[in-house]
């Protein structure tokens, strides 16, 4: 059964057809699939390759995919009906298939993985524009552009006969051949000028300064996107070196927002802290706290998270600088606290636990002896707020407001708490 490719259209002489996907599942427990059957057809009535729409779904539900061309053979992980794929699917034709302008599916994908970039042409209206790349599948089509088809050999063989012909009218040829040859294509140079303009590129310096500032933002999150799927650790190292070179070029006392923007961006913001404590302490930590307060409040603000990352960026610190900043411990995390850096519950949770995830145990065991009169300081002066906030309630109990029609303000008055008297002694009638 066929049903549209545009299924927001329910024209039934709409022309533009697919077939219905057929899923089937199979295996069991952990080696459960789900098989689309004809996916090539499906695809083939797209004008895409197959291996497209089943990445999409693999995007999608977070699932891994596996494609058998040989076979035919195009596999999601897991157990999904055929329905629900279906609606995926016009998720998949809407971002990547049909046209902007006039929702007709006759478009073709351009794909340059030099420029990093994806164009996306119509036949029925003319359309040209770049696809949005924020999707996690133009990192799989970069990858995996479609096979060139004639057509686009042709026009690529065209464009070259074009580039040839302006370097020979450059070099100035002079021999008869070449100068009929100009006469004989002369309503095309003339015509071709302007395509010319189009598809020849400058190589000079400055064009080449020129191109990169032109650089659409599709392209530029494409980049970004190929960064998010990076492991952890080189992400972290490419923090690690923008803040270096951002400490190094001597621009990093106002480079706070753009330092956050790219932890963001990398996904690493809770580890910030560790990194920044790496680079920018050192025996003058206490110093350096307050210079660079703003760097880490922007991490560090209601995210505990960031503020253990901090915790072990200090202790990496105190162990760089042993002799200089050990017996010092507790005004650092005083300092740290007083800024707004560190909250109480973080500084008890950490006290509460010696680890060796970021030095060794004995000196994890010294740093936190040394931290000791601090963290007795900051649980008792919590303790003493408790409690006065306690007596501030109960005094508030005792306070009433009365109310006098001759006066001319409120009066406030402090009502002692009604004791009950004593009761007077019964009296034997019989002694009088």
């Amino acid at each position: 059964m066929s049903v549209n490719v545009n299924r927001s259209v329910s024209d039934q002489f709409y022309r533009y057809k697919m077939p219905r996907l057929i899923a089937k599942v199979e295996g069991k427990g952990n080696g459960i699939k789900t098989v689309i059957v004809n996916m090539v057809d499906v695809a083939k009535a797209l004008n895409r390759p197959p291996t497209y729409p089943t990445k999409f779904f693999g995007c999608e539900l977070g699932a891994q995919t596996q494609f058998d061309t040989k076979n035919d053979r195009y596999i999601v992980n897991g157990s999904h009906e055929a329905n629900k794929l279906q609606d995926m699917l016009d998720g998949f034709i809407r971002k990547f298939v049909l046209c902007p302008e006039c929702d007709n599916p006759e478009t073709d994908l351009h794909v340059n993985p030099k420029k990093q970039t994806i164009g996306n042409s119509c036949k029925a209206c003319g359309y040209r524009g770049m696809l949005d790349t924020r999707h996690k599948l133009c990192t799989f089509i970069l990858k995996n552009p479609p096979e060139s088809t004639d057509s686009g050999s042709a026009s690529a063989k065209k464009e070259k006969e074009k580039k040839n012909r302006k370097k020979d009218k450059e070099n100035g040829s002079g021999s008869g051949e070449a100068g009929n040859h100009d006469n004989f294509d002369a309503p095309q140079a003339v015509d071709g000028d302007d395509d010319d303009e189009d598809w020849a590129e400058e190589t000079t310096a400055e064009a080449q300064r020129r191109r990169m500032e032109e650089i659409s933002d599709h392209a530029k999150n494409l980049t970004l996107s190929e960064d998010l799927e990076k492991p952890l650790e080189e992400r972290v190292n490419l923090f690690y070196n923008f803040v270096k070179q951002k400490k190094e070029s001597g621009t990093i006392d106002g480079a706070d927002k753009e330092i956050l923007a790219e932890a963001e961006r990398l996904d690493v913001k809770a580890m910030g802290p560790l990194i920044l404590s790496e680079l920018l302490f050192d025996e003058n930590i206490r110093e350096q706290i307050k210079k660079y307060k703003r760097h880490f409040l922007r991490f560090c603000h209601n995210n505990k998270k960031a503020q253990k990352y901090l915790l072990g960026g200090f202790e990496c610190v105190v162990k760089l600088h042993q002799v200089q900043l050990l017996s010092r411990v507790p005004l650092i995390l005083k300092d740290l606290f007083d800024a707004d850096l560190l909250e109480e519950d973080v500084i008890f949770a950490w006290a509460e636990k010696v680890s060796k995830k970021y030095v060794s145990k004995e000196l994890a065991k010294e740093i936190h002896a040394k931290a000791a009169p601090f963290v007795k300081w900051l649980k008792e002066a919590e303790e003493e707020s408790e409690g006065s906030e306690e007596e501030k309630e109960e005094d508030d109990e005792n306070v009433e407001v009365v109310y006098s029609s001759s006066a001319r303000e409120l009066k406030v008055e402090t009502v002692k708490p009604d004791t009950p008297e004593k009761e007077e002694d019964d009296i034997d009638i019989d002694a009088i």
